[in-house]
């Protein structure tokens, strides 16, 4: 019988891993303010950081601190205080793009577990066995494989070695994330967490000769073309042929993300994991996929794992049909008291996130104030304000309202 894969979820800040520790995941990854590779999400300071793993920790989560940059000569100095302080937090593994951090990691801090990043770009049982003969404990794959090479990388590598690999999430036109676009053209460096994702701007072709004439690139006459936009990577529905292949965690990428996201996508896939664990053979259902389509994303592939994806070239838009209304903060007798994320009124259909379970249908009624006066609508952003619902609900719930079909950038 296969082993149940561990659930890892992004964590881009206290709230994000609070969304991701309620809604199921088995491990969290996560930044420090120094050598991760994203700098658009607040990470975790020092403090922050031993705050994180105690409370990981409590509820039996493993917490993966980020060390995936590959850092120059002149940050090297820092790099051993910075390893020993997190492995004094009580971090359970580095996750490590470089082999001088590597080594580093082994000398300041050696019982903490390495994990070796996608950005190294496994793709082979020679690389991986090295990797694990220099110390590594799992190696996250790089995303450019199919299926069938990881069942062959499993096959020939020691049973001990981890593998790990994304089923979820935004994919880029690099190798496993190692791309130089940005730093050419937006002088922003992506392998130091600071990527301006021109793979996602929209492009057309001038000639030399004659300059101001535009040809087009894509299938769309006189709007260019997203040439290298790489759709979302979606594998909910495939969770048995993903451990069939000897992927023992499956990583949701987005620390940059929204707290709604590390929600919604961590629950669907704790509960599509946990469907599979107890009956493999039933197909995953219809309103857990649509759970994926109720985050803001891309049009979705399944990446490489069932051969070449394709370019979503027309557009470099994201789908969104959810918003978030409220985030839950306590339930008492038969009321939920929320803090307001948009404007919400009496009468309208919501839908509580619940862990574990089908989205709960909650249509507002006998809304109130902070002060318990009625009001017919919460109009003021984080204003508290309480709705009559028989359900208990943790805190950080969120309540979310269907939109119709809309789009953003």
């Amino acid at each position: 019988m296969l082993k149940k894969p561990e659930l890892l979820a992004p964590a881009g800040d206290e709230e994000r891993l609070e969304a991701a520790l309620l809604y199921g995941a088995d491990a969290v990854y996560l930044g420090g303010q120094h050598f991760g590779m994203r700098a658009g999400p607040e990470n975790f300071s020092p403090d922050g950081l031993r705050r994180a793993v105690a409370l990981a920790h409590q509820k039996g989560v493993k917490v993966y601190l980020t060390c995936n940059t590959l850092p120059r000569q002149g940050e090297l100095a820092a790099l051993p205080a910075f390893l020993a302080e997190a492995a004094e937090a009580g971090v359970d593994a580095f996750i490590i793009a470089d082999l001088g951090v590597m080594e580093a990691a082994r000398q300041a801090a050696p019982q903490v577990a390495l994990h070796v990043s996608t950005q190294l770009g496994v793709v082979n049982a020679a690389t991986a066995t090295a990797l694990y003969k220099m110390g590594a404990s799992r190696v996250v794959l790089a995303r450019e494989l199919s299926l069938e090479e990881i069942a062959s990388i499993r096959w020939e590598t020691p049973p001990q070695l981890e593998l790990e690999a994304f089923v979820h999430g935004a994919m880029c036109m690099s190798v496993s994330g190692r791309c130089l676009l940005s730093q050419y053209l937006a002088g922003r460096d992506p392998n130091r967490g600071d990527c301006a994702q021109p793979c996602r701007w929209r492009y057309r072709l001038e000639e030399e000769s004659a300059p101001g004439v535009y040809h087009e690139i894509g299938e769309i006459p006189g709007r260019g073309s997203y040439l290298l936009n790489a759709g979302d990577l979606r594998m909910i529905e495939h969770i048995g042929a993903l451990a069939a292949a000897g992927v023992g965690s499956f990583k949701i990428e987005g620390r940059a993300k929204s707290v709604y996201y590390a929600a919604a996508v961590t629950n669907a896939y704790r509960i599509a994991i946990d469907r599979w664990a107890a009956a493999p053979d039933e197909p995953c259902p219809d309103w857990l996929v649509g759970e994926t389509e109720a985050v803001s994303h891309r049009p979705y592939t399944t990446g490489f794992y069932f051969g070449q994806p394709r370019q979503f070239t027309e557009s470099g838009q994201y789908l969104q049909s959810c918003q978030v209304a409220a985030v839950a903060e306590r339930w008492a007798d038969g009321r939920l008291w929320c803090r307001m994320k948009n404007r919400l009124r009496e009468g309208e259909e919501l839908e509580l996130l619940l862990p574990g379970r089908a989205p709960l249908a909650l249509p507002v009624a006998d809304l109130r104030d902070g002060a318990g006066e009625p009001i017919r609508e919460a109009i003021h952003p984080h204003m508290a304000f309480s709705l009559r619902c028989e359900e208990p609900a943790p805190r950080g719930a969120i309540l979310r309202r269907r939109l119709e079909g809309a789009l953003h950038r």
